[in-house]
């Protein structure tokens, strides 16, 4: 598999406190790979740092040949890298099927002129974007809630929309933060047959998770982060073993 993203030195800080240390990771096509560690460790800092929302202060990201640092995030989105949050930020006052057509709006061409003027190239594109918003919906299982506004979803209902919209962007590589926060056990096998299935059609994924089960039966590989430091990576096997992820962070989780 070739390299997808590769993240190289990549430092961060905060005032006195130094976020990120000097993180290099290689995330290759096609593979699901996790992001680990303890609360406090650096792992959104490092989203936040790969998708424009924090300029970092030393490193270099690349995605494929497209350099990201330095990009803003809606060029970062541009680029194909596309990302949900920890914490659910949805249009709430918006329905189902326009929080979707939000993201579509990334690939789309026409400009306030079409608009205005209703051009057949924007009604066409228009309809092809209600199409395909319509299709991922189903695809996560939203269809009835199409209309529904996304504040009335039930909460795993409301993951699950934000991964549609992420997906309405048609990323090369999609970033989930903590996808199974607040699921049960239902709704989390639900959603790591769905995360297996974007594998198998060829997205790549990278992922943050505390559900350490979930996480070492899903990622072909992991990198473990602490106090700002990558401690450890590899395949699940050997970072589960690693003496140092045990004793920051798996404990008696450790397999």
């Amino acid at each position: 598999m070739s390299e997808l993203l590769t993240v190289s030195g990549v430092s961060k800080a905060f005032g006195g406190l130094q976020a990120l240390s000097d993180i290099s990771l290689q995330v290759n096509s096609g593979e699901i790979f996790g992001l680990i560690g303890p609360n406090g460790a650096g792992k959104t800092t490092l989203f936040n740092a790969l998708t424009g929302l924090y300029t970092i202060d030393r490193g270099e990201v690349r995605l494929g040949s497209t350099r990201l640092d330095g990009c803003k995030p809606h060029q970062v989105l541009h680029a194909g890298l596309a990302r949900t949050f920890q914490n659910i930020r949805l249009f709430a006052e918006m329905t189902a099927l326009e929080n979707v057509l939000v993201g579509r709006h990334a690939r789309t061409a026409s400009g306030v002129v079409g608009a205005v003027l209703r051009l057949p190239a924007t009604r066409h594109e228009e309809a092809d974007s209600r199409e395909r918003s319509h299709a991922l919906l189903h695809r996560m299982g939203l269809s009835r809630h199409a209309h529904r506004l996304a504040k009335n979803l039930p909460y795993g209902d409301q993951r699950r929309l934000e991964i549609a919209r992420a997906l309405a962007t048609e990323p090369s590589l999609l970033a989930l933060d903590e996808p199974a926060a607040g699921m049960n056990k239902a709704e989390r096998a639900a959603l790591r047959d769905l995360l297996l299935q974007l594998q198998a059609d060829g997205l790549t994924l990278l992922l943050i998770e505390h559900d350490v089960k979930l996480v070492m039966g899903l990622c072909t590989r992991l990198a473990v982060l602490d106090y700002g430091v990558k401690i450890a990576d590899g395949t699940p096997d050997v970072v589960s073993r690693d003496p140092k992820v045990i004793a920051a962070y798996l404990g008696d989780e450790a397999l």
